[in-house]
Protein backbone atom coordinates (compact mmCIF):
# COMPACT_ATOMS: atom_id res chain seq x y z
CA UNK A 1 0.00 0.00 0.00
CA UNK A 2 2.59 2.22 0.74
CA UNK A 3 4.24 2.13 -2.19
CA UNK A 4 1.32 2.21 -4.41
CA UNK A 5 0.70 5.54 -2.46
CA UNK A 6 4.80 6.35 -3.45
CA UNK A 7 4.24 5.70 -6.57
CA UNK A 8 0.93 7.98 -7.08
CA UNK A 9 2.44 10.70 -5.27
CA UNK A 10 5.41 11.00 -7.60
CA UNK A 11 3.37 10.01 -10.72
CA UNK A 12 0.90 13.18 -9.68
CA UNK A 13 3.65 15.46 -9.02
CA UNK A 14 5.57 14.49 -12.26
CA UNK A 15 2.45 14.89 -14.21
CA UNK A 16 0.87 17.94 -13.32
CA UNK A 17 4.42 19.52 -13.71
CA UNK A 18 4.16 17.82 -17.08
CA UNK A 19 0.91 19.23 -18.47
CA UNK A 20 1.05 22.59 -16.75
CA UNK A 21 4.22 23.18 -17.68
CA UNK A 22 4.65 21.67 -21.18
CA UNK A 23 1.01 21.64 -22.66
CA UNK A 24 -1.11 23.58 -20.64
CA UNK A 25 0.96 27.25 -20.33
CA UNK A 26 2.19 26.61 -23.83
CA UNK A 27 -1.09 26.14 -25.51
CA UNK A 28 -2.75 29.46 -23.42
CA UNK A 29 -0.18 31.44 -25.11
CA UNK A 30 -0.45 30.22 -28.18
CA UNK A 31 -4.89 30.75 -28.32
CA UNK A 32 -5.25 33.31 -25.89
CA UNK A 33 -5.70 36.52 -27.43
CA UNK A 34 -3.31 38.30 -25.86
CA UNK A 35 0.37 37.29 -23.88
CA UNK A 36 -0.86 39.35 -20.82
CA UNK A 37 -4.44 37.52 -20.69
CA UNK A 38 -2.19 34.27 -21.49
CA UNK A 39 0.27 35.15 -18.71
CA UNK A 40 -2.33 35.71 -16.33
CA UNK A 41 -4.14 32.37 -16.63
CA UNK A 42 -0.62 30.78 -16.90
CA UNK A 43 0.69 32.63 -12.98
CA UNK A 44 -3.05 31.06 -11.75
CA UNK A 45 -1.98 27.58 -13.15
CA UNK A 46 1.16 28.02 -11.81
CA UNK A 47 0.10 29.09 -8.23
CA UNK A 48 -1.85 25.98 -8.12
CA UNK A 49 1.30 24.04 -9.33
CA UNK A 50 2.91 25.00 -6.08
CA UNK A 51 0.56 23.78 -4.15
CA UNK A 52 -0.18 20.75 -5.78
CA UNK A 53 4.05 20.12 -5.86
CA UNK A 54 4.08 20.73 -1.80
CA UNK A 55 0.94 18.56 -1.19
CA UNK A 56 3.05 15.69 -3.12
CA UNK A 57 5.98 16.38 -1.29
CA UNK A 58 4.56 16.14 2.23
CA UNK A 59 2.96 12.74 0.97
CA UNK A 60 6.23 11.60 0.00
CA UNK A 61 7.83 12.87 3.52
CA UNK A 62 5.05 11.17 5.51
CA UNK A 63 5.09 7.77 3.50
CA UNK A 64 9.27 7.42 3.43
CA UNK A 65 10.76 4.45 5.42
CA UNK A 66 11.16 5.10 9.46
CA UNK A 67 13.37 2.55 10.12
CA UNK A 68 16.90 3.43 11.51
CA UNK A 69 19.53 3.90 8.63
CA UNK A 70 16.55 5.26 6.13
CA UNK A 71 18.96 8.72 5.22
CA UNK A 72 21.46 6.45 3.81
CA UNK A 73 21.68 5.40 0.11
CA UNK A 74 18.34 5.22 -2.09
CA UNK A 75 16.40 6.54 0.69
CA UNK A 76 18.92 9.93 1.64
CA UNK A 77 18.61 10.28 -2.69
CA UNK A 78 14.99 10.37 -2.12
CA UNK A 79 15.11 13.01 0.82
CA UNK A 80 17.47 15.20 -1.28
CA UNK A 81 14.68 15.43 -4.35
CA UNK A 82 11.60 15.95 -2.09
CA UNK A 83 13.03 18.87 -0.01
CA UNK A 84 14.37 20.19 -3.41
CA UNK A 85 11.84 19.90 -5.64
CA UNK A 86 9.53 21.52 -2.59
CA UNK A 87 12.16 24.30 -2.21
CA UNK A 88 11.86 25.15 -5.67
CA UNK A 89 8.36 24.93 -5.80
CA UNK A 90 7.85 27.62 -2.84
CA UNK A 91 11.11 29.97 -4.10
CA UNK A 92 9.43 30.26 -7.52
CA UNK A 93 5.73 31.34 -6.36
CA UNK A 94 7.29 33.68 -3.38
CA UNK A 95 10.64 34.56 -4.80
CA UNK A 96 10.20 34.66 -8.31
CA UNK A 97 6.44 34.77 -9.11
CA UNK A 98 5.87 38.26 -7.48
CA UNK A 99 8.67 39.69 -10.42
CA UNK A 100 7.71 37.99 -13.10
CA UNK A 101 3.94 39.44 -12.41
CA UNK A 102 5.07 42.93 -11.88
CA UNK A 103 7.08 42.56 -15.20
CA UNK A 104 10.46 43.35 -13.10
CA UNK A 105 13.00 42.98 -16.00
CA UNK A 106 10.99 39.90 -17.24
CA UNK A 107 13.45 38.60 -19.21
CA UNK A 108 15.31 37.57 -16.48
CA UNK A 109 13.32 36.31 -14.05
CA UNK A 110 10.98 34.50 -16.27
CA UNK A 111 14.18 32.50 -17.31
CA UNK A 112 15.65 31.77 -13.34
CA UNK A 113 11.62 30.48 -13.03
CA UNK A 114 11.69 28.66 -16.21
CA UNK A 115 15.41 27.33 -14.93
CA UNK A 116 13.61 26.29 -11.36
CA UNK A 117 11.00 24.84 -12.69
CA UNK A 118 13.17 22.51 -14.79
CA UNK A 119 14.96 21.06 -12.21
CA UNK A 120 12.22 20.80 -9.86
CA UNK A 121 10.47 18.68 -13.41
CA UNK A 122 14.01 16.66 -12.90
CA UNK A 123 13.23 16.17 -9.02
CA UNK A 124 10.21 15.23 -9.45
CA UNK A 125 10.76 12.88 -12.95
CA UNK A 126 14.03 11.16 -10.75
CA UNK A 127 11.69 10.45 -7.77
CA UNK A 128 9.14 8.82 -9.93
CA UNK A 129 11.94 7.30 -12.02
CA UNK A 130 13.44 5.72 -8.48
CA UNK A 131 9.60 4.38 -7.34
CA UNK A 132 8.76 3.09 -10.54
CA UNK A 133 11.93 0.27 -10.83
CA UNK A 134 10.78 -2.96 -11.47
CA UNK A 135 11.12 -5.15 -8.51
CA UNK A 136 14.27 -6.63 -7.24
CA UNK A 137 16.03 -4.19 -9.68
Amino acid sequence: MRDRLVAMAAGLWWGSLTAIGFVAVPLLFRHLPSPQIAGNMAAHLFTAQTWLSVACGLVLLLLRPKHPGALSGRAGTALIFIVLGMLLALLIEFAVAPHIRARDNLALWHGVGTGMYAVQWLCAGALLWRQARAPGG
